[in-house]
């Protein structure tokens, strides 16, 4: 009867920590479809739908965006502001005929990417039309 009774205690621990992990590594993601092209990091991504996840849930903020047969990224935030936020969102600038991605809201904060080489070039080429977009996502 003892036997029994640890043992299924045991297995109920064992689901319990399973879903508690899976739950914390899914609020540092978001899944969202880009309808067009766009600049993450040093890569240049074409539209699609991408996966935005942390590379390590330590304290390091390296981020990867994959995307779903294309290529992907590694990115590396500036900042990243704890909190709770109510839906994932990605932003953009869009400068000249160019999308940049700037800023990636999960469920757990915000992170705030690097201006690019490629973005700032284009600034100081005095590109008359510049924006500031966001696609939100889910998990």
């Amino acid at each position: 009867m003892k036997k029994s009774y640890a043992t299924a205690v045991l297995i109920l621990m064992c689901l319990l920590g399973v879903g508690i992990s899976a739950r914390a590594q899914d609020a540092d993601a978001v899944v969202v479809s880009i309808p067009f092209e766009f600049v993450a990091g040093a890569a240049t991504l074409p539209a699609g739908e991408y996966r935005v996840s942390r590379l390590n849930h330590g304290v390091n903020r390296e981020l990867a965006i994959s995307g779903y047969n294309t290529r992907g990224a590694l990115l590396v935030a500036l900042t990243f502001d704890e909190g709770a936020v109510a839906s994932p969102t990605l932003t953009f600038e869009h400068v000249g005929d160019k999308y940049f991605l700037t800023e990636i809201t999960t469920l757990s904060g915000v992170y705030t990417l690097p201006v690019s080489r490629e973005m700032v070039m284009l600034v100081k080429a005095n590109s008359p039309s510049r924006s500031i977009l966001s696609a939100a996502g889910g998990q």
